[in-house]
């Protein structure tokens, strides 16, 4: 038989998930910016693409938003410094070109599909506003991997060679805002 977490201890997890999901949606927001930045020079086919993937980060980010208001909790203490990284990993990517953009978006959506699959597990039915939350935003994420994956092809420079450093990044990002 499985021991019951407390109530407030599943609260507490509950919010620091959603406290670096809206982190994390802030630094998806402005990788994109930085790519769109780049990209209007470097991949200008990509563009409006790439504002769909940003406004749909920006409705993911007031999702968690809305729910950490709800739950009176603040945002993130790695808020902002996702911000800033995100923008600066846009602004390089970007200037590298589609492939650049393309594999950054796989990395970083790889990492973020596997943490959101894990989340609803260890959150399902134990608090079903999280869940809900979480669920919202898995469709959209899984487009942009998906959608990206196709502008790559296996073997070539950008996934082989950045994407390992780009998912250690976020993996390390989502480790750090867990704990802070």
């Amino acid at each position: 038989m499985e021991s019951a977490i407390p109530a407030r201890e599943s609260e507490e997890f509950a919010s620091r998930v959603l406290k670096v999901n809206h982190a994390g949606e802030n630094g998806a927001v402005n990788i994109y910016a930085g790519q769109i930045f780049f990209a209007r020079i470097t991949a200008p086919r990509m563009v409006a693409e790439l504002v769909e993937f940003k406004s749909h980060e920006e409705r993911h980010r007031a999702v968690f938003w809305a729910e950490l208001r709800r739950r009176n909790r603040p945002r993130c203490r790695s808020y902002w410094l996702c911000g800033i990284g995100g923008f600066i990993l846009g602004l390089i990517t970007g200037a590298f070109g589609r492939r650049a953009i393309a594999a950054t978006t796989v990395a970083v959506e790889r990492v973020v599909l596997r943490h959101l699959e894990q989340q609803l597990e260890q959150l399902r039915e134990r608090d079903e506003a999280a869940v809900e939350a979480i669920e919202s935003i898995v469709v959209e994420e899984r487009q942009h991997h998906d959608q990206s994956a196709s502008h790559i092809a296996a073997g070539q420079f950008w996934p082989r060679v950045p994407s390992p450093i780009v998912s250690a990044s976020t993996e390390a990002v989502i480790w750090v805002g867990m704990r802070a």
